[in-house]
């Protein structure tokens, strides 16, 4: 894990959101296997007293207009939070495209933008830049672009293209990448947000966010 900024030095600029709040629904992805963090549930972890989910819960849930959770395990858990769920529908475990399509076949608005439960960091205004820049080239896929590279868990997506996700899936395919590459897709630059895109995937990674986030 990279130094990263104090909490509250990134990403201050304004940003307009042409496509409406209400137009958006949040999801966070939480249905992983956990492999490198010894099987955990990565969503459970605690930093500073409060799950990651939590976490994420408090960053997303005011940019979007419907906010859900795409879950596989520690069900009771993630309905604590009063937020509807949604799971993959099968016990394969195939990766952030099954929870996409969970949240593409209930979400009632045109767009969903997707966050990785184990990334605590993330910026108050990623809903708004996403938008922003889709709304001036109208494409079906926006990826953010930040820390030298394409994040692609960080992004948002078309309702439009449920089907064709569905068709792909059932093809077995699972990189996410991949699939997004089947579009003109939308780079959204964030590389002044580097902090945003530190994950958690083992338990190192988690004492060095605990230690940073409490000081």
């Amino acid at each position: 894990m990279q130094a990263m900024l104090p909490l509250h030095s990134f990403c201050p600029q304004l940003y307009t959101m042409n496509i409406a709040k209400e137009e958006v629904t949040g999801v966070i992805l939480a249905g992983g296997l956990g492999r490198r963090m010894n099987g955990q549930d990565k969503g459970l972890l605690q930093i500073a007293g409060r799950s990651l989910t939590q976490h994420i819960i408090e960053r997303l849930r005011p940019q979007v207009g419907q906010l859900m959770i795409n879950a596989n395990r520690s069900l009771d858990f993630y309905q604590s939070f009063n937020l509807p769920m949604v799971t993959d529908g099968d016990s394969d475990f195939r990766g952030p495209l099954a929870g996409l399509l969970a949240t593409m076949a209930s979400a009632q608005s045109e767009w969903v933008i997707t966050v990785p439960v184990d990334s605590p960091l993330l910026s108050m205004n990623y809903v708004s830049r996403m938008c922003q820049a889709n709304d001036g080239a109208h494409e079906s896929v926006s990826v953010a672009f930040g820390a030298g590279r394409l994040q692609p868990v960080f992004a948002l997506v078309h309702r439009s293209l449920q089907k064709d996700l569905r068709h792909y899936l059932a093809a077995d395919g699972r990189r996410i990448d991949r699939w997004f590459r089947r579009y003109c897709l939308l780079e959204v630059d964030f590389n002044d947000c580097p902090d945003m895109f530190h994950n958690i995937n083992d338990p190192g990674e988690l004492d060095v966010m605990q230690r940073y986030i409490t000081g």
